[in-house]
């Protein structure tokens, strides 16, 4: 019987052996096994593919945001200047009224006695006056004439320059009767939109009741508040008046409505209020805006955006090619040979949908903006179009 033996040669995993001689190798035929393949290598892991952004240099305007009220331009309350009883109201609440127009109507027919009776007054004092001069123009020939006494003349002329000033005190009387009727229309100060009516008809009203109000929407205020430092550091850069005025001028506002739309209309600094406010050290600013279509409405909430400041040679990315990370901002740098190269950067305000990198990148870099989560430090990336296809 002839003794056959056992190959004890190692063999390596992965090797490459002849299959004949494989076939000898009983005890590590599971292994060997795996050496007749074709030869061929594994094929290679595929590159991760992301979308990346240049880092842009270029002069930034900063623009901040504050909280805005909505107020009319002039806000009149409507108020009668007579005691009366309402007995006509003139206007639709809510619509737009001109000024002038006759919002209400007080009774007038005490007014009309009361005119009548200052015209019954005027005309007696009249009456009185011509008697007066009548007396002096016949005494005075013979007074001359020494006819009759010089005292008696004296008399007489005092008492026509007394009818004189009574008959001014009766023309005042029907003026201000007059003036009382007219003031039983009450009439709208402005021109504007007329608010909710305070009174009914028949009520008692007077110089102390409000009737309405009308409020001048076209144009419209926005009132917001400024930090003391910003206010300041505005005022340190245009020291003079004229260069302050000239600056709000070229400051446009931008206001962000309630839903998060943008008003189509930009608005200009109106002024800024004499005092810092000392519970908050901020400082009220009001705009203005055009309003033609009265969208905007007094009371109304809002944000006013506004540039007061440029930063030069900003470097910006966009928001999505940082990553925040327990306090700290990373971004993920692409190198000329497509290497990733994940950086911590000290990032700056917000520019939009941008952000300003003060620390960390150079002009022209470039940083992922999509793929940020399978990218690994050193890993060889694929660049693709935004459009997630290769191609130019």
């Amino acid at each position: 019987m002839k003794r056959f033996e056992v190959a004890t040669t190692p063999v390596r995993f992965g090797a490459s052996l002849p299959c004949a001689a494989l076939s000898g190798a009983v005890a590590i035929l599971p292994l060997a096994l795996v050496g007749c393949s074709s030869g061929k290598a594994a094929p290679a892991a595929p590159l991760t593919m992301v979308e990346v952004a240049n880092v842009v240099q270029q002069d930034t305007p900063i623009y901040s945001e504050w909280i805005a009220v909505l107020d009319g331009f002039v806000n009149a309350q409507i108020q009668p200047h007579v005691s009366g009883y309402i007995i006509r109201q003139n206007y639709k609440e809510g619509s737009v009224v001109r000024k002038g127009e006759v919002l209400f109507e007080i009774d007038p027919r005490p007014f009309q006695a009361a005119l009548d009776q200052a015209k019954a007054q005027l005309a007696q004092s009249e009456a009185q006056l011509g008697k007066a001069a009548l007396d002096v123009e016949r005494d005075t020939p013979l007074a001359k004439e020494r006819a009759i006494a010089q005292s008696q003349l004296d008399t007489e002329i005092q008492a026509k320059l007394a009818a004189q000033a009574v008959v001014q005190a009766a023309r005042a009387n029907v003026d201000q009767a007059q003036l009382n009727i007219e003031w039983t229309r009450v009439t709208s100060l402005v021109g504007g939109i007329a608010g909710i009516a305070q009174v009914q008809i028949g009520n008692l009203v007077g110089p102390n009741s409000v009737l309405t109000s009308v409020s001048q929407a076209d144009p419209i205020k926005a009132y917001f508040t400024v930090s003391e430092q910003q206010f300041t550091d505005f005022h340190r850069r245009f020291p003079t008046e004229v260069s302050v005025e000239e600056q709000r001028k070229r400051i446009p506002l931008q206001l962000i409505l309630s839903d998060g739309s943008v008003y189509e209309r930009t608005g200009s600094i109106y002024f800024a209020d004499r005092e810092v406010n000392p519970a908050t050290g901020a400082i009220r600013i009001a705009g203005v805006f055009a309003n033609p279509g009265n969208l905007l409405r007094p009371g109304g909430y809002g944000r006013v955006r506004a540039s007061v400041n440029t930063q030069n040679g900003a470097l910006l990315v966009p928001q999505r090619a940082v990553i925040e990370l327990q306090g700290s901002q990373q971004v993920v740098v692409v190198t000329r040979d497509d290497k990733a190269s994940i950086r911590p950067v000290t990032v700056g305000d917000k520019v939009g949908n941008l952000w300003i990198v003060t620390e960390g990148l150079k002009p022209g870099e470039r940083v992922v903006v999509d793929g940020l989560q399978k990218v690994r430090d050193g890993a060889i990336v694929k660049v693709v179009p935004p459009s997630g296809k290769e191609g130019g």
